[in-house]
């Protein structure tokens, strides 16, 4: 296995469609976000809406962290190569959608409390950030993310997956490791407003760094201590999360 961690300069023209599927899904962002305004909690969203829009955001977000994995991978195949790609790619959106529903259940609490609890929301945002701080320092996250940043052994391994269900699986696969990494950076979200594209945009790019940089697992710590400091810092001053002190606007969005 390299110790090398894949790089967006070495992308083969396939799995560049992931950067232009998540280009469109930016835009898609872009204008939920502006339709929507910075709304707290679910944004007023049954559980059917909030995970299609939470689906888009991670398309955007996510897709294009795992391209330089994806170019590894589809140096594998040898024939249908389109297709194989798709599956590989939902299988991968699959996991960070399924994760819509516990990020549904937080969200929710969010906007419950941000309502007319402001000492509870500053509670809540205190455990996202220190969770998310603690957790950057642990060496599971360590262990994800190498798996992330030397994937040679992990996509040969994959690879030698077989049936037509083999790269919706190697999707899952991967996935899975990746949620494993990045689940407490994206819990931020609700500390900032799932609608905050300022914050999605600096979230997902510190993933890309995170996985391809070659100071990436330094980088990694950095943020830890970061949210950790954000962590002792809402408690002085609130305003730093705003997903958890604006009051819900009448209304919502629950029949999109």
């Amino acid at each position: 296995m390299i110790s090398q961690a894949p790089s967006l300069r070495l992308l083969t023209p396939l799995a560049s469609l992931l950067l232009a599927v998540a280009a469109v899904a930016w835009v898609g962002v872009v204008v939920l976000a502006r339709d929507m305004g910075s709304m707290p909690g679910t944004m007023g969203l049954g559980v059917i809406s909030f995970v299609a829009v939470w689906a888009l955001m991670m398309a955007a977000m996510m897709l294009p962290s795992v391209t330089p994995f994806a170019s590894l991978y589809t140096r594998t195949f040898r024939d249908d190569r389109g297709w194989r790609l798709a599956g590989f790619a939902s299988g991968y959106l699959v996991v960070w959608i399924a994760a819509a529903l516990p990020a549904y259940g937080l969200a929710w609490l969010a906007g419950r409390l941000a309502g007319g609890r402001p000492a509870a929301a500053t509670v809540l945002a205190v455990a996202i950030f220190a969770a998310c701080g603690g957790y950057q320092l642990t060496p599971l996250k360590d262990r994800c993310l190498a798996r992330c940043r030397s994937p040679l052994g992990f996509v040969l391994k994959l690879g030698a997956y077989q049936g037509r269900s083999r790269d919706l699986r190697a999707g899952l696969y991967h996935g899975a490791f990746c949620l494993a990494c990045c689940w407490a950076l994206m819990a931020l979200l609700v500390a900032f407003g799932l609608m905050n594209v300022i914050a999605m945009v600096i979230l997902a790019g510190s993933v890309l760094v995170e996985k391809t940089w070659v100071w990436g697992p330094r980088f990694s710590r950095l943020l830890g201590v970061a949210a950790l400091g954000l962590a002792l810092a809402v408690i002085f001053v609130p305003g730093l999360a705003p997903g958890l002190h604006q009051a819900p606007s009448p209304g919502g969005m629950g029949g999109m």
